[in-house]
């Protein structure tokens, strides 16, 4: 069994508690490894190197030049991607994931680290011709590194997202005390063997794993942090805001969703079938983004409903490693409130069109599976259509209206993504543009790329991550005026 430990100062070490937790293979119940169970004084210490490293090393990481950063990190993109069929293993065996969706992610990350390499040597900073009753003026701004980033990241995507947060703020000169998600170490703690194999000075990128309640909290409330960059959940989200406000760090949040996804009669009926599934059950419809509220035109609702059906009632289920078209939940704890979301439904008199049970036929007995399911007859405020589920589960709303369609997908708390499905481009704009989130699709679901920021409004977040905004994030904006004319003012005598 693998024993993964924290890495703090440049050093592998354990917990100061000698404390360990379980990792779980999701497709199996069995523990796979034990990892460093990290508490608040493992985070101080990984903290105190942080900040030791960022102010006080004159040859420290912020001091290297940005080419200097670059190198380093197209090196690190490169050992990523030699050891690509190895991490996408691990993340299958450790999230459930489909070994192809795994093998997708890495890949993702490896252009998410030279996207961001490439950036570091891009110019900003802006310059300002100023003349007033001071003189000639020339002012212009810098950008800096923001300081000590705590990166805090799901279980969903374990490395994409970890890489999604390291290397910008790497990039921008930074240094980093990292969490993973205590359901899913593995990955994270090996690109951290590629980071600590590289050039990058000791202290300057840090892990430590533990749970939120502990390092977390710790995490976000030290006067040391400078920065926290959250993804997760609104309620932690929330708890992290409050819990930032002693220094006033710096915040990035990506939340929750509960996104629509309005289908128009006039869409290809196929392709938005098809796209749908995408949407809600890649990724085991473990997704911030998932289009778990369909909302279709009245018209068309039943031809809609009988094709996806069909569709996810032939969906193979399995170990993620067999490549099946969905695997398994991340934990036997996650599975059980997504199925009591189903019958909360239920019981508020939604219809069950397909799924919405625990599937644990052959090998996936032992395993956390659910069959993809379809909740039909619901109202603006049943349970599943108000809730983020996380999980393979999406609702049926119609309308006969655009401004019903708009009103519909606008009736949410969140506001991270949505689609819309029509061969009218005009109005696909139009709706799109109505529609509060800060990622729409047309006629298409979930492609996301570095090169397109990503973030979303309302309680989906704060911030923007990918895409030169997201590099933006873990810089400061410094403003510097200078004299062009220096000598005596005049002003006094």
């Amino acid at each position: 069994m693998e024993t993964i430990l924290n890495y703090i100062d440049g050093k592998w070490t354990n917990a100061l508690s000698g404390d360990y937790f379980n990792v779980i293979n999701p497709a199996t119940g069995e523990v796979v490894a034990k990892a460093a169970k990290g508490g608040r004084d493992d985070a101080k210490m990984a903290i105190a190197a942080a900040k030791r490293e960022f102010y006080n090393n004159p040859n420290g990481w912020r001091r290297f030049s940005a080419v200097k950063r670059s190198e380093i990190l197209l090196k690190i993109a490169d050992e990523l991607e030699k050891q690509r069929d190895s991490f996408a293993l691990i993340e299958t065996i450790d999230n459930g994931k489909p070994l192809r969706e795994a093998l997708g992610d890495v890949d993702d990350a490896v252009s998410y680290i030279r996207y961001y390499a490439g950036a570091a040597r891009m110019p900003s900073g802006v310059s300002y011709d100023v003349n007033d009753g001071f003189g000639q003026m020339q002012s212009f701004t810098i950008k800096e590194p923001v300081g000590v980033c705590a990166l805090i990241t799901p279980w969903n995507y374990p490395l994409l997202m970890g890489v999604q947060k390291i290397a910008p703020a790497l990039a921008a000169g930074n240094t980093i005390v990292f969490k993973s998600s205590s359901e899913t170490p593995m990955s994270t703690a090996k690109f951290f063997e590629i980071l600590s194999k590289s050039e990058i000075p000791d202290g300057t990128v840090n892990l430590v794993m533990g749970s939120g309640s502990t390092v977390g909290n710790e995490l976000s409330e030290n006067e040391y942090v400078d920065m926290v960059s959250f993804t997760g959940s609104t309620e932690v989200g929330q708890s992290i805001y409050r819990a930032s406000a002693g220094n006033i760090k710096k915040i990035g949040l990506e939340l929750g969703g509960k996104s629509p996804n309005v289908i128009f009669a006039d869409a290809d009926l196929d392709g938005a079938v098809e796209w749908a599934m995408v949407g809600v059950f890649f990724n085991q419809g473990e997704v911030c983004s998932a289009g778990s509220r369909i909302i279709v035109e009245k018209s068309i609702k039943d031809k809609f409903v009988d094709k996806l059906k069909q569709r996810a009632e032939n969906m193979t289920i399995g170990n993620g490693v067999e490549n099946p078209d969905m695997g398994p939940l991340i934990s036997e704890n996650h599975l059980n409130k997504v199925l009591d979301f189903v019958e909360k439904a239920k019981n508020e008199g939604a219809n069950i069109v397909c799924g919405g049970y625990r599937y644990t036929e052959g090998e996936c007995a032992k395993g956390y599976f659910m069959k993809p399911t379809i909740i039909d007859n619901v109202t603006r405020d049943n349970t599943a259509v108000k809730n983020e589920i996380f999980g393979p589960v999406v609702t049926i709303q119609t309308f006969e209206t655009e401004k019903e369609a708009v009103d519909m997908a606008n009736d949410t708390e969140f506001g991270l993504a949505g689609a819309v499905f029509t061969s009218d481009g005009a109005r696909a704009f139009r709706v799109v543009k109505e529609i509060r989130a800060g990622v729409m699709w047309i006629n298409c679901y979930n492609p996301a790329f570095v090169e397109a920021p990503w973030g979303g409004y309302k309680k989906s977040g704060t911030g923007r991550e990918l895409s030169f905004e997201g590099l933006e994030e873990y810089t400061e904006t410094k403003q510097i005026t200078m004299n062009l004319n220096p000598g005596k003012l005049g002003w006094y005598k």
